[in-house]
């Protein structure tokens, strides 16, 4: 009885210094010195990696979108994205409210009912930006997202390694990382 209220007592503690070590710990460094009003403007998502489900049924037929960043009044952004979808332009866009440092946001998904994080890692404002988003979605589900964001549509291969590099750090296998095919469908931007 004694040997197993110790071992009862052992993973009691080894479950609580896991989940402090999980609290304290940060999922991404943010990139140093964020500028938002640099990160403005137009990007075309040229890559991406995920764990959803979603994604690994769709990440064949998925193409390049374009997206605007917009400031909002509270500090936060608007991001908004145009995207080939069933042969037809759809444009959504996400409220990414200000959470902590500069260049982490949150936003909250109207499809799942929950809050996701956005963590601007590292960009060079000109050509391009590394993202991270973690969030649950449906009934506890893990959610995790790299996206690379690209001035252009033609992002340059040290830029793509980059990227791959980040996902791969992330947990991300080399069949979970995408790079979107350019389209010359929904590139027009909307006001």
């Amino acid at each position: 009885m004694t040997a197993l209220h110790a071992l009862w007592m052992g993973l009691v503690l080894l479950g609580v210094l896991g989940v402090l070590q999980t609290q304290a710990q940060a999922p991404v460094s943010l990139q140093p010195n964020f500028q938002q009003d640099k990160f403005l403007g137009r990007w075309f998502t040229s890559g991406l990696a995920s764990n959803s489900s979603w994604f690994r049924e769709k990440k064949n037929v998925l193409s390049m979108c374009m997206s605007v960043v917009a400031p909002t009044a509270d500090g936060g952004l608007n991001l908004t994205s145009t995207f080939l979808r069933k042969e037809q332009c759809e444009t959504r866009t996400l409220l990414l409210r200000p959470a902590g440092a500069p260049g982490c946001y949150s936003y909250s998904s109207p499809h799942w009912g929950s809050t996701h994080d956005v963590w601007v890692v590292a960009t060079n404002y000109d050509e391009y930006a590394l993202l991270y988003t973690a969030g649950t979605k449906g009934l506890g589900q893990d959610f995790h997202m790299a996206t690379l964001y690209s001035r252009t549509q033609t992002p340059r291969a040290d830029i793509k390694e980059k990227f791959t590099t980040f996902a791969k750090t992330q947990g991300f296998t080399e069949d979970a990382i995408v790079f979107l095919p350019q389209t010359d469908k929904c590139m027009e931007e909307h006001k």
